[in-house]
């Protein structure tokens, strides 16, 4: 075990073992969630991915005229989330609809949604 600057009496070794067994265990879990929260968190994006939460899809016009952005700068965005994973896209004709992935939905839903149940968080920031 590799010496630290932590000064205790006693150090569990069974306890510091099963932590670092549970965390190889969702090692790649872990790596995704933080890939995800890292696309998440610039506010365009956390924006964009509340909007599809609530809307289910939504083109790109629909989402820059929301945010009065150009499309150019929300498709960019959009881009990155979906090289991500967090996004896919789907068209039908011409227009290119945008829905959150539903393999990061069980984790992206819930913060989401809870966005807008709880307005004190506001001032909690």
């Amino acid at each position: 075990m590799k010496a630290t600057a932590c000064i205790r009496v006693f150090a569990d070794t069974d306890h510091i073992a099963q932590g670092q067994t549970r965390l190889a265990h969702v090692e790649p879990a872990l790596q995704s969630l933080a890939s995800v929260l890292a696309l998440a968190g610039n506010e365009v994006r956390l924006k964009i991915l509340f909007l599809l939460a609530a809307e289910q899809q939504l083109c790109v016009c629909d989402i820059a005229d929301v945010l009065q952005m150009t499309v150019s700068a929300v498709s960019q965005h959009l881009r990155k989330l979906k090289d991500g994973g967090v996004l896919h896209a789907h068209k039908v004709g011409q227009t290119v609809f945008y829905a959150l992935s539903q393999t990061h939905l069980p984790i992206l839903q819930p913060l989401l949604v809870g966005l807008a149940a709880a307005p004190s968080l506001q001032s909690a920031l």
